[in-house]
C-alpha cells in the first residue's frame, strides 16, 4: 500500500524512532509499504519516520532505471565504520523540490536486521553510502537540511515558504 509521505515542516520528522524489538508480520508489511511508496515517489531511500511511523527501519535501492531492482530493507541500522568524505548534492522526498550538497563520510559500514532478524552488514560507498546516512538521520529526526550552514538553510526557508505560499495561492 502506498503511503503518504509526510513533507517539511511536518514536527513529526524531527521525532527520534525507536528500535524494532521483534519483527512480526506487520514489521514485514511496513517495509513492502515502505518500498511501495519509495518507488512511487520515485526515490532512492526511505524511513519509517517519512510515513509517521518510528521505527528504526529503512528502504533503500540505488539501483538505476533501467536497472534490476536492488532493495534493501535496514532494520535498526547502525554505522559502524565510516571514512573519507563525499560533497554531493541531495535531494529528499520530505523536502520536495529543493537539493543541496551535503558533507558525508564516502565510505561506510552498516551492521542491521534483515526481514528474517539476521544479522546483516553492508559495506557502501558513493551514491548508497549516502543514501544509508541521510536514512539512518531521518531515523534520528535529522534532515539533510539540518547539515547545512545557516547561511544556506535561511535561503532554503525563504524559498520553501515562498514555494508553499504560492501553492496556497493556486489552491484558493
Amino acid at each position: 500500500m502506498i503511503r503518504t509521505i509526510l513533507t517539511y515542516p511536518d514536527p513529526e520528522l524531527k521525532k527520534r524512532s525507536l528500535p524494532v524489538t521483534v519483527i512480526t508480520d506487520k514489521t514485514r508489511e511496513l517495509a513492502r509499504d515502505m518500498a511501495e511508496t519509495m518507488y512511487d515517489a520515485p526515490g532512492v531511500g526511505l524511513a519509517a519516520p517519512q510515513i509517521g511511523v518510528h521505527q528504526r527501519i529503512i528502504v533503500i535501492d540505488v539501483s538505476g532505471k533501467d536497472e534490476t531492482p536492488e532493495l534493501i530493507v535496514a532494520i535498526n541500522p547502525e554505522i559502524v565504520h565510516a571514512e573519507g568524505e563525499a560533497f554531493e548534492e541531495e535531494g529528499c522526498l520530505s523536502v520536495p523540490k529543493f537539493s543541496a550538497n551535503v558533507r558525508r563520510h564516502a565510505r561506510i559500514v552498516v551492521k542491521a536486521l534483515n526481514l528474517e532478524g539476521e544479522e546483516v552488514t553492508f559495506r557502501a560507498d558513493d551514491l548508497l553510502s549516502i543514501a544509508f546516512q541521510h536514512e539512518i538521520d531521518h531515523l534520528d529526526g535529522v534532515l539533510f537540511i539540518d547539515h547545512l550552514s545557516p547561511l544556506k538553510k535561511g535561503i532554503f526557508r525563504k524559498r520553501y515558504q515562498r514555494a508553499l505560499d504560492e501553492a496556497k495561492e493556486l489552491n484558493r
